[in-house]
């Protein structure tokens, strides 16, 4: 039925259409003879103005010229200026002293004085920005000796604000504005800017078709940047000179609405509305309510929630219920997918676990097989490189170890780690020399094992030139910290010895700090403490900077700490 009824509304579309172009028309007419009539009173007064020019031209000569000039300036509403010019450019008087740019050469070099000299009576332009005090044309009328000899010219000054067309004319639709332009389209004077804003290009062009059409007038429509499509007509204002443009916003649907009478679409409208309103009553008890479910049925799903089943679906229709056993099915399916897959992921982070397990075994053996061997050397030097080797082994063994005993197998907290790893180092040496007292003060920071392997190796260089040099038949105190701060964080190890030595500063185990220290795209040096000592620091890029887990480190970093 509705379906049927809708060849109806459209013939009613049709009909307002073609209405709707009639008044479309109506309207761009009203707005062309508006122009027509904006330009014939902008154009009487222009001619009263050369009448006026006329006149006064005998009677410019006199030594009272200038004071009758200002007089008649400030009797007449309309007029910015009168000047009276010889024949050379000279201005002879005016009704207020010349601008010190009007010279005589000047003057001459101006198209209209130059148009006068050539023999036309009258001419109206764009007056100059050094001469007007605003937007304003001239409105210059030669004068003649008695055997017709150029003998100068007679000027005013009008404002443009003065020839401007009244947006207020009932005739004109609604949001109407205007504006006057020069020969080349360019808008010298406007109500409102943007609507001649073509698309930033302006009105140039169109003088163009003005003068090519009867009774110079134009009418056209263009967008523009912030008024929208516009109906524009425009008609010469001056001769060649000025024209006058009118712009008003061009028909839409809403006035398409408005200008038409709704009763001839009314009718067929509701008739099309009440079929659609039976149609929907009846898919609705048939069809929507139970789409419906199956949407809340589909929305639980999506929550990840698949142990619901759509049984209600029992007693819809037949596609209904087609529908509803593809959802089961597919609520089965994922089930089962989801239960292989969990399996699955445990069963790797099992594989995952016992591989990190027994990385670090090997890696101890490794180390207990290098203290075999260290044992066996009676080279000091010998002994003390396997030594080192020994501590990086096991270094690195304890990466395996923090990352199968950690929640997460890709990640490691640098705190945890670099704690056990001072300790380890600490405790390795504890039975060998002195007693070394040790403490770790550290951020939280969640990190990937491929950067922590560098940074556990400085750490270990660092520590076992401390232990090398600084500790070595005293004892001491080592003091490591970790910050980070933003995009970049600190690895700095204290000890209290002597100081820097020339021993740590171009030992083997400098050039491997520097080395660990690229390879975080960071740098290091070592420094002598403020209070003795020497601090091994490094600075790094922060690999992955994330919020510490630890709330003391929180409030540290909140107190500038």
């Amino acid at each position: 039925m509705a379906f049927a009824l809708l060849p109806v509304i459209i013939l009613s579309i049709v009909q307002m259409q073609a209405d709707f172009r009639v008044q479309e028309a109506d309207r761009a007419q009203a707005l062309q003879l508006a122009a027509t009539r904006a330009s014939l009173s902008a154009k009487a007064r222009l001619d009263s103005t050369v009448v006026l020019l006329d006149a006064l031209s005998p009677e410019t000569l006199g030594a009272y010229c200038g004071p009758r000039l200002s007089s008649l300036v400030q009797r007449l509403e309309g007029y910015q200026a009168l000047y009276r010019m010889s024949p050379t450019g000279d201005i002879v008087c005016g009704s207020r002293p010349a601008m010190a740019t009007s010279t005589p050469e000047v003057v001459r070099g101006r198209p209209w004085f130059q148009r006068l000299r050539s023999g036309e009576h009258a001419v109206v332009m764009r007056a100059n920005g050094r001469v007007a005090d605003g937007p304003s044309v001239i409105v210059a009328v030669r004068s003649e000796r008695p055997m017709g000899r150029f003998d100068g010219a007679m000027t005013a000054v009008i404002p443009l604000e003065a020839l401007q067309p009244d947006v207020t004319d009932p005739d004109l639709p609604a949001g109407s504005q205007a504006a006057l332009t020069d020969a080349q389209g360019n808008v010298l004077i406007s109500t409102d800017p943007a609507a001649f804003d073509l698309k930033g290009r302006g009105l140039k062009g169109w003088v163009d078709r003005a003068r090519d059409t009867a009774g110079g007038s134009s009418l056209f429509e263009g967008d523009t940047a912030a008024r929208g499509h516009r109906v524009f007509s425009g008609a010469a204002l001056a001769g060649r000179d000025v024209y006058v443009v009118l712009s008003a916003p061009a028909p839409d649907l809403w006035s398409w609405a408005v200008l038409n009478p709704i009763g001839n679409l009314l009718l067929p409208l509701g008739a099309w509305l009440t079929a659609f309103a039976a149609v929907m009553l009846v898919s609705e008890r048939i069809v929507v309510r139970w789409l419906d479910y199956l949407e809340r049925i589909a929305a639980i799903y999506a929550r990840g929630r698949f142990s619901v089943r759509p049984i209600q679906a029992a007693h819809a229709p037949t596609e209904i219920r087609v529908l509803a056993r593809t959802l089961d099915d597919l609520a089965e399916t994922i089930t089962t997918r989801d239960r292989a897959l969990l399996d699955s992921l445990s069963e790797k982070d099992a594989l995952m676990r016992e591989i990190h397990h027994r990385v670090k075994n090997n890696l101890q053996i490794i180390s207990s097989l290098l203290s075999m061997q260290q044992r066996a050397l009676t080279d000091p030097a010998a002994k003390a490189a396997v030594g080192d080797t020994r501590q990086r082994i096991a270094a690195l063994a304890l990466i395996y170890r923090t990352l199968y005993q950690s929640a997460d197998l890709r990640y490691a907290d640098a705190k945890v780690f670099l704690g056990d790893l001072v300790g380890q180092l600490v405790a390795g040496e504890a039975l060998r020399g002195p007693m070394v007292t040790s403490s770790v003060d550290a951020d939280s920071l969640v990190i990937d094992p491929d950067k922590l392997a560098p940074l556990a190796l400085w750490l270990v260089e660092a520590v076992s030139n401390a232990q090398k040099h600084a500790f070595a038949g005293r004892g001491g105190d080592l003091k490591v910290r970790f910050r980070v701060q933003g995009d970049t964080s600190v690895l700095e190890v204290q000890d209290d010895g002597p100081g820097v030595t020339d021993a740590q500063a171009r030992g083997v185990g400098r050039t491997l700090m520097n080395a660990f220290a690229k390879q975080l795209r960071g740098e290091a040096e070592l420094v002598p403490g403020s209070e003795g000592g020497s601090i091994a620091r490094m600075t790094f890029a922060t690999p992955e900077a994330v919020i510490p887990d630890d709330p003391a480190d929180i409030i540290r970093r909140e107190a500038g700490t």
